[in-house]
């Protein structure tokens, strides 16, 4: 009988941990919480270790923990280290997965984008990482065909790939999607061929030896990099000693006045050089990869056309 002072009724339990009395009747009705005794006219009685029990119940509920799962820790089935780092790993996924979300509410917000628009994102977003980089394989493959210059072009986009990660940042996330749509449009594949990528830039000067036309265009290269890291822009009077310093070298090299018949051929040849949608998508790769953009690696032709383009001095004293 002394025993039967360290039993507690339903309510009394219920005031000693917060628990509602009908949420412990159903746990213990589900045997969950089975009473350590029973009263004569049948009530339930629950001692010291029902107290515990119930506890730990309500910590892996509050936790999301399944009454399944919670049976099995109960029974000594599973421990519930195991159990914690198990719903860990499902937690992390699931704030990556309203970290998503929340980036593309907030991406759709700000672009104002129409019900299309936004099913189309949303899509995009949900694909699995395995997706996602079959989506960019199918590209690069698709470009790998039997003309050389293809396979050329497929063999730089291998040297960076873009791979969203997990929990993206908004602006990675809208380069992801307007990356995914320039992948999906053959239009954009076909110029992404014929475009002039570093290997192949003397193809920029046709009817100049090749050696003297990669060393031109290395130093136009070299020539530009520095210009921007100066924070010289092209149509400034900053720009003019990197432009003078281009023309003389090609003067030298190519045998032909440094005049403005040279400069007009070397802006025409720069302009047809670059492609603004397929420097587009380099960026938009630096941009998913959260690569730091380097000046070196932009394309150096639109700078130097647009400096060209700049009207010359009018001599003093003319």
């Amino acid at each position: 009988m002394n025993g039967a002072k360290h039993l507690h009724s339903i309510g009394e339990l219920s005031a000693l941990t917060g628990v509602p009395v009908r949420t412990i009747r159903f746990y213990s009705d589900t045997g969950l919480l089975p009473p350590t005794d029973r009263t004569p006219a049948g009530y339930r009685r629950y001692g010291a270790a029902a107290l515990g029990r119930l506890h730990l119940i309500g910590v892996l509920r509050d936790l999301d923990v399944g009454l399944t799962t919670i049976r099995r820790v109960l029974d000594g089935d599973l421990s519930v280290a195991g159990v914690a780092a198990a719903h860990a790993d499902a937690t992390a996924l699931q704030i990556r997965t309203l970290r998503m979300r929340q980036s593309l509410l907030r991406l759709v917000a700000r672009r104002g984008l129409g019900p299309e628009e936004t099913v189309l994102m949303h899509r995009l977003t949900r694909l699995t990482s395995g997706e996602r980089k079959a989506l960019v394989g199918d590209f690069v493959s698709g470009l790998a065909s039997e003309d050389p210059g293809s396979r050329d072009a497929a063999a730089v986009l291998r040297t960076a790939l873009p791979v969203l990660p997990d929990d993206p940042s908004e602006a990675q996330l809208a380069a992801w999607t307007e990356l995914a749509g320039l992948m999906a449009d053959d239009g954009f594949r076909a110029r992404m061929v014929r475009a002039p990528f570093p290997p192949v830039d003397a193809d920029a000067l046709p009817g100049v030896a090749p050696g003297t036309a990669a060393a031109l265009l290395a130093f136009v290269r070299e020539a530009v990099a520095d210009a921007r890291r100066a924070g010289v822009e092209p149509d400034s009077a900053a720009a003019r000693p990197v432009v003078d310093s281009v023309v003389e070298r090609f003067a030298s090299a190519l045998g032909r006045p440094a005049g403005p018949e040279l400069r007009r051929w070397m802006a025409s040849r720069f302009e047809a050089a670059h492609d603004p949608l397929v420097e587009r998508y380099w960026r938009l790769v630096w941009t998913v990869n959260d690569w730091r953009i380097v000046d070196g690696h932009l394309p150096f032709q639109p700078w130097m056309a647009e400096a060209l383009a700049r009207p010359e001095p009018e001599p003093i004293g003319r």
